[in-house]
């Protein structure tokens, strides 16, 4: 009886050490598992070219596009592109319906209420477009005093010009064809707007007749809008993710290559 008990207390000892082991195992091959097997779901609209946009196979393209597959490939992450109709975006992300928005969303202080962001992954530069009898050069408030710059109105083009440029007269229009029709035909001597929307009429056949005078100066400097990724406030980690693949792939080259087949100027 003795030996039996023995003999049974041994088996137990050793199925126990077997389970432990496999408890063990299970843990590691959790903890060595790939970051890749998580799945982030990322809402686009598709409806911005050249940031997203829908192509003739009803498949997502553009300049985010790529650039998300790049992150996504940097953090080790299997990325879903979600299509969502532009109203309600934020509203889904924060129902969860997604982990995170990369569809030209701008920071400002209002989302940022809501809703964390990125760090800007683009901004749009300003600059001034003229006739190209008027050369290249300074663009400063002294440089322009005098001259009639045409601008969109309730933008932050209007706001700074009305700031800055105090000696030289503000045209507004409601849309940038206005302005860019009112120099062409001369009734202003610039206009100044985000460079992606001007550099559009400058490739034009009536854009042949201008072209760009200058950047927004250093001084008085110009706050470009920033657009960053939308996430969770509570989603800190995937936030701190994209931050470190958003800066290695400007560090390494990726960025500036995606960049250069939608865009011919910098918006880093």
């Amino acid at each position: 009886m003795r030996a039996n008990i023995l003999i049974f207390t041994r088996k137990l000892a050793l199925l126990a050490s077997i389970l432990i082991g496999l408890g063990t195992a299970t843990a590691l091959a959790q903890d060595a598992a790939p970051a890749s097997t998580r799945t982030v779901r990322v809402a686009i609209e598709g409806a911005y070219p050249p940031f997203n946009f829908i192509d003739a196979n009803n498949e997502l393209q553009g300049f985010e596009v790529e650039l998300l597959k790049s992150l996504c490939d940097v953090m080790k992450v299997t990325c879903e592109l979600v299509q969502h109709e532009w109203d309600g975006i934020i509203k889904g992300l924060l129902n969860r319906d997604y982990d995170a928005i990369m569809s030209s969303l701008e920071i400002t202080e209002r989302r940022q209420k809501r809703i964390a962001f990125s760090d800007p992954y683009y901004r749009i530069p300003a600059v001034f477009i003229g006739s190209k009898e008027t050369a290249p050069g300074p663009v400063t408030p002294v440089a322009m005093a005098g001259k009639k710059i045409g601008t969109i109105e309730r933008t932050d083009h209007e706001t700074y010009l009305k700031t800055f440029y105090k000696d030289s007269e503000i045209v507004l229009f409601a849309k940038a064809e206005e302005a860019n029709l009112d120099l062409l035909v001369g009734r202003i001597d610039a206009v100044f707007a985000d460079e992606l929307l001007l550099s559009k009429f400058l490739k034009s056949r009536e854009g042949a007749c201008c072209h760009i005078l200058g950047d927004a100066p250093a001084e008085p400097a110009y706050k470009r809008e920033s657009y960053g990724i939308g996430l969770r406030k509570e989603d800190e980690s995937l936030r701190q993710q994209f931050n470190r693949a958003i800066a290695q792939v400007k560090a390494d080259g990726t960025y500036d290559r995606i960049r250069a087949e939608y865009f011919s100027f910098d918006v880093k």
